[in-house]
């Protein structure tokens, strides 16, 4: 028995199983360099070697990164060429970033 004495009891909207893809967003966003990528990717599409030179950090590091953005499909990949075009795949999390930025201030 509960001693519990709310009126309102509510069950979740969504179960933990559910949830699971969400939170793996959130984790993936949870690093300011991958963060840091996804503000530049706001404007459009990039080259990963320029995600690169302006990031100032290592092409290892940026591919990195950008292997968990794929993973958690906040970003994807298109091969042009021997370029690789970064666009951002989940406009909602873009959408996502700014909010915080903006809850932050």
């Amino acid at each position: 028995m509960s001693d519990c004495s709310c009126t309102s009891s509510s069950r979740p909207v969504h179960s933990v199983k559910e949830l699971e893809p969400l939170a793996g967003v959130f984790k993936a966003l949870g690093h300011p360099v991958r963060l840091m990528i996804v503000e530049m990717l706001l404007d459009g599409e990039r080259c990963v070697c320029e995600l690169q030179k302006d990031s100032g950090r290592d092409m290892s590091t940026v591919s990195s990164h950008l292997n968990v953005l794929k993973n958690s499909r906040i970003v994807s990949c298109e091969q042009r060429g021997k370029m690789c075009i970064i666009p951002c795949a989940a406009p909602a999390s873009a959408a996502c970033c700014r909010v915080c930025r903006k809850a932050r201030r």
